[in-house]
């Protein structure tokens, strides 16, 4: 059923055995954002930091810790954080807007999209990159414009982290969180608190909180959807219920039989709104990952770095030692004069187009002025896609050695720019 109205809102989806079909973790997400957000997808090395140096986040600055790992982030080309990336440790996080009864809090502090970079960074598996994002929560509390613009709009964050072995369902109110680990099957999550009693990990003062703001009389079972979600909540909230009973739904429809072609046709589907294109806002970037449970196999990350799934390719990245850097998706800089950096901000607008993101503009005109050309673009596109799956299998099987396909992510976006001109 075709929803009335789609709501401002993202979507993650996550399934371990015996919900996939092979032996290995499959995680998805598209990030649904303002429609004419450039989302960049960059590749950071990892590092080592002196002691007792500073790390500039999109609105503070933190310490910064003597290691940090190497990770392929899709991100808003404004933002130092992101919306979804992974880490070459085999971690996958992405987040998602809430709105608890807990208000968010005025002033700048680490955005949703910050923490998200900082548990890649930080953390070798999702509980640690979980416990990092926790940490940090509690320190620097979330908070801060989340679009580049000057109207207010901020929000709390719920996340899914993902690893080889398990994913965990982490969702916040301010410098409160409940955590829910998920060891097999399916699971999604989109703009709702839904974690209930099956708790596994929480901040300590959650529910003494609750009581003394009197959520929760203390008495049974304690039910973290229902003691904090808001009594009116946001009409995108109440849409989003929706979108997660059709993301629900697809995944069932799937289960045991779950694979990265199977994830991106759930990211890729309009009637239930996952694949958004609503007034002012249409999903701006996709991921899709394969983290398989045997870890001599790399984990294999696809980015479409455009927007619109069901007109983008899924470009796969393997984290590598000699990998080519991909710059044709990444944004240009303003340094000093960037419109996030001034103040006060958000006061002007700049050009944050990558090359494929402007190139992918001109093929999608095509494709809306000249059905049937377009038609033979989305063809072609498809096929290249295919091959890349193809690729990415036969390496799984053990048929091609995983270190020759480095440079896969370059070579897919040379081609798919090429294909475009």
């Amino acid at each position: 059923m075709r929803m009335a109205e789609a709501p401002m809102s993202c979507d993650c989806f996550v399934s371990l055995p015996p919900g996939s079909r092979d032996d290995h973790v499959i995680f998805g997400k598209n990030s649904d954002r303002p429609r004419d957000e450039v989302q960049e997808v960059v590749h950071y090395p990892a590092a080592s930091h002196p002691p007792g140096s500073m790390l500039e986040c999109t609105y503070i600055q933190i310490p910064q810790v003597e290691h940090t790992h190497a990770v392929i982030l899709s991100k808003p080309a404004w933002m130092w954080g992101a919306e979804m990336g992974a880490n070459d440790q085999g971690v996958c996080i992405g987040n998602e807007a809430v709105w608890t009864r807990e208000p968010v809090a005025p002033g700048e502090a680490l955005l949703g999209m910050d923490l998200v970079r900082l548990g890649l960074e930080r953390g070798d598996s999702a509980w640690a990159a979980l416990t990092v994002i926790t940490g940090l929560l509690e320190q620097h509390g979330q908070g801060g414009q989340c679009r580049e613009d000057p109207a207010p709009f901020s929000y709390h964050n719920t996340f899914l982290l993902v690893d080889r072995n398990e994913a965990w369902v982490l969702e916040t109110a301010g410098r409160l969180w409940v955590a829910q680990k998920v060891t097999e099957g399916v699971k999604n999550i989109s703009n709702q608190l839904t974690i209930c009693t099956e708790v596994s990990a929480e901040h300590p003062e959650l529910r003494s909180v609750a009581q003394a703001q009197g959520w929760w009389d203390g008495e049974g079972e304690f039910n973290f959807s229902q003691v904090f979600s808001p009594e009116n909540p946001p009409a995108r909230m109440e849409l989003a219920k929706q979108r997660y009973k059709g993301g629900t739904q697809l995944l069932q429809q799937h289960d045991g039989s779950v694979t990265a072609e199977v994830m991106m046709s759930i990211l890729r589907d309009k009637p239930s709104g996952i694949c958004m294109d609503s007034g002012g806002f249409c999903t701006t970037g996709s991921m899709v990952s394969v983290l398989p449970r045997d870890t001599s196999l790399p984990c294999i990350h696809f980015f479409t770095a455009t927007p619109d799934p069901s007109r983008s390719v899924f470009k796969p990245f393997i984290f590598s030692d000699c990998s080519t850097p991909v710059l044709r998706v990444i944004a240009p800089q303003f340094g000093p004069d960037d419109p996030v950096r001034k103040q006060p901000r958000f006061q002007s607008q700049v050009d944050r187009r990558h090359d494929l993101y402007k190139a992918h503009q001109v093929a999608l005109n095509t494709m809306e002025t000249n059905p049937d050309e377009g038609l033979a673009i989305y063809e072609i596109l498809r096929e290249l896609e295919a091959q890349c799956l193809s690729e990415i299998s036969a390496m799984l099987n053990g048929e091609i050695p995983g270190d020759e396909l480095g440079d896969l992510f370059f070579d897919c976006v040379d081609t798919e720019i090429k294909f475009y001109q």
